[in-house]
């Protein structure tokens, strides 16, 4: 146990963390990203789904940014099997969320199919910033819980009352989840390395997003990891050599 914590880097206690502080901050992301499903709900109305069409998309995919994409490009007059691979490409980065969580959460092989459920951005960043398992599998479990519940809940009122609630972009309410994620992505980014991949990916996935379909550049913007990491490792590399150099020097003097 002690090697495979080492390997992780996730404490298999609560890492001092109390309970009540990751219930907090789960309940805060989840009610704050879950008011968006008004949103969706007025959008996926809007584009020509009925009520029970949305809500179905709502509990079966549960991946707010791709169901965004679809009912956007369905609205959009795009073609439904364009729409759907666009909604596919942008869900794909789940796959990479799970990796990572499958190590810090190291949940029991029978819970794993219904937790795969919640692998998504706020569940990722809420599990990924706590010290010990404990905590990280707390705050998944709370935020997954309230985000999907209240999402389920408003999208409903959002496409029942669609004509009443108008525009969301008036509300803001599509920009809830992003910034939210963002707030908490922020202060992870500790090193230079870590500020680099974030600001490359950022350059890339607004860069490409005019020129490739929907979902495409944020699967682009992953190549921003192991371009910095190899351009780190070139520079380690060259320090070492230097350093090489001059004990070799030194010596022959």
């Amino acid at each position: 146990m002690a090697e495979q914590t080492a390997l992780t880097g996730i404490r298999p206690d609560g890492g001092g963390r109390p309970d009540a502080a990751v219930v907090r901050d789960a309940l805060g992301v989840g009610v704050a990203v879950g008011l968006s499903g008004f949103a969706f709900g007025v959008t996926s109305a809007g584009s020509g789904l009925s009520v029970w069409q949305t809500c179905a998309l709502n509990l079966l995919v549960f991946t707010g940014a791709s169901q965004f994409a679809l009912v956007g490009a369905l609205a959009a007059g795009g073609n439904p099997l364009t729409a759907a691979a666009g909604a596919f490409f942008l869900g794909v980065r789940n796959a990479f969320y799970g990796l990572r969580l499958s190590q810090s959460l190291a949940l029991p092989r029978a819970v794993r199919p219904f937790a795969a459920q919640w692998v998504i951005d706020e569940t990722a960043a809420v599990s990924l910033a706590q010290p010990g398992r404990r905590a990280a599998r707390l705050g998944f479990a709370v935020t997954g819980l309230t985000l999907y519940l209240l999402w389920n809940v408003t999208t409903l009122l959002g496409a029942l009352g669609a004509e009443a609630i108008g525009d969301t972009d008036t509300w803001g309410l599509d920009a809830a989840g992003p910034a939210v994620f963002l707030a908490l992505l922020a202060p992870m980014l500790k090193t230079t390395a870590e500020r680099a991949v974030a600001g490359l990916a950022v350059l890339l996935g607004l860069g490409l997003l005019p020129v490739l379909p929907a979902g495409v550049p944020v699967l682009t913007a992953a190549l921003a990891a192991p371009a910095v990491l190899y351009i780190e490792g070139r520079r380690r590399a060259g320090r070492a050599g230097q350093v090489a150099q001059a004990d070799t020097d030194e010596e022959g003097r």
